[in-house]
């Protein structure tokens, strides 16, 4: 494995908790400092390593979550119940207290500041993690490249970033965002709440015709479905990529 520019081997790195951010109920922003930290893509992610005290180690990847700020990384961990990893980041673990990470990971779910084409990002719940990277990555490159989140979740409180997003969707001329809520919808919302389909994607989609690129990311299958549709529309499948995660991913 290699670094953005493909450089040598990944090494594990050790990273330290310097701040804290709760997005939802279930999910949290680790933002770490991490020494002589290469630089990433937006869309890439690492693997972080816990070892415990008899020398028991679990890891697991993340996304992260925006572009690099120096030694700095965030990554958003949604908390699942009787995960190894995940409830000792969003309960234990304490600013200053040390983890491993290795990355970045991954070359072909990226996006770059200088590609001109139209985007079209759809994201399942925890999904939206590295297709926020992309968005704040274009905000900082001063990027006009247009972008449309299509974002599924399960109800409003479970929308990661909506805070964000909303002001984003105000202040970031050329963003758009729309949500797909499949359980609870909240009030003036059009519709009854349902799973993504190809009327969300026809609607608040690129038509093929402007050659967009289409990031998907969210759960195995919540991305086979959307990706089927996308190309059910005309959108070629070299233009449709992918990042899945499990059920409980």
């Amino acid at each position: 494995m290699a670094g953005p520019a493909g450089g040598g081997p990944l090494t594990w790195r050790v990273a330290r908790l310097v701040e804290r951010r709760v997005e939802t109920p279930t999910a949290q922003t680790l933002v770490l400092a991490v020494p002589g930290w290469p630089g990433h893509l937006p869309g890439q992610h690492v693997d972080v390593r816990l070892t415990a005290a008899d020398g028991y180690q679990a890891a697991r990847s993340y996304s992260l979550a925006a572009p690099a700020d120096g030694d700095r990384i965030a990554l958003t961990v949604q908390r699942v119940p009787d995960g190894e990893v995940s409830p000792y980041l969003t309960d234990v673990y304490a600013e200053g207290d040390p983890v491993e990470v290795r990355g970045p990971v991954g070359g072909w779910f990226v996006w770059r500041t200088d590609e001109p084409a139209p985007v079209l990002l759809v994201a399942g719940g925890s999904g939206v993690v590295p297709l926020m990277a992309m968005i704040r990555a274009r905000r900082a490159a001063g990027s006009r490249t247009p972008f449309r989140l299509v974002y599924s979740v399960r109800s409003p409180t479970d929308a990661i970033y909506a805070d964000e997003l909303r002001r984003r969707t105000r202040d970031d001329l050329g963003l758009d965002v729309a949500y797909v809520y499949t359980r609870a919808a909240p009030e003036g919302w059009r519709g009854e709440p349902h799973r993504i389909g190809l009327a969300d994607l026809n609607t608040h989609g690129w038509p093929p015709d402007l050659e967009p690129r289409c990031y998907v990311c969210g759960p195995t299958g919540f991305v086979e479905t959307v990706a089927d549709l996308l190309v059910g529309l005309g959108h070629p499948t070299r233009r449709v990529r992918t990042e899945r995660f499990g059920p409980t991913g």
